[in-house]
């Protein structure tokens, strides 16, 4: 994802500090919808602090700790994060059902990403607008509490012989596609003087 002036003789080069800044700026301009996440439950720190580093950069503006979800401020979660965790709110609420429910309540849709029964691939969820994507333990999923409270559920479609992806690879995605959604929609980022 460069500016078409960071191209020298056809061939892509490295951006600079201050192109990345550009280019960013540039994607911030066109990123209106509001995005939080919910964690049910993820106990491993590693996961949390990549996941709260996935969601800096995707520009998550609310994140709750539901259940035994190690806290944003854990020594191990501020070495993955990088010092990220500064980039965003977080509460704890203790329930997650409760959680949604918070959640639906500043407007936002309630989405899991779960492979669970209704639930639908990621390219089909509703994921347009402001959303909160909840995301479940890493070895059991999103709580039935959780999934009763969403509006909806969606999955990572596989084609390999895995049956699941690790948590913070499987939030990343879904970050990622959610805010693809909305670029698509409003068009591209004046990417051209990124780059000078």
């Amino acid at each position: 994802m460069t500016g078409p002036d960071s191209m020298t003789d056809g061939r892509p080069r490295q951006l600079r500090p201050t192109e990345v800044k550009r280019l960013n700026r540039a994607w911030r301009r066109g990123t209106q919808a509001r995005v939080a996440l919910l964690l049910d439950s993820v106990t491993q720190p590693f996961n949390v602090g990549s996941i709260v580093r996935s969601a800096a950069a995707f520009g998550v503006e609310h994140v709750w700790l539901c259940g035994n979800s190690a806290d944003l401020d854990h020594p191990s979660v501020r070495k993955t994060a990088l010092g990220t965790e500064r980039f965003l709110s977080w509460e704890r609420e203790p329930g997650p059902a409760d959680a949604a429910r918070a959640a639906a309540a500043r407007g936002l849709r309630v989405v899991a990403i779960e492979l669970a029964d209704g639930a639908v691939p990621l390219f089909e969820a509703p994921l347009d607008g402001d959303v909160c994507l909840a995301i479940g333990n890493e070895d059991h999923g999103c709580s039935p509490a959780l999934l009763a409270a969403c509006d909806a559920a969606a999955y990572i479609p596989q084609v390999g012989r895995v049956g699941s992806l690790n948590v913070a690879v499987a939030a990343a995605i879904a970050l990622a596609d959610t805010r693809r959604r909305e670029w698509e929609k409003a068009g591209p980022a004046d990417t051209e003087s990124s780059a000078e």
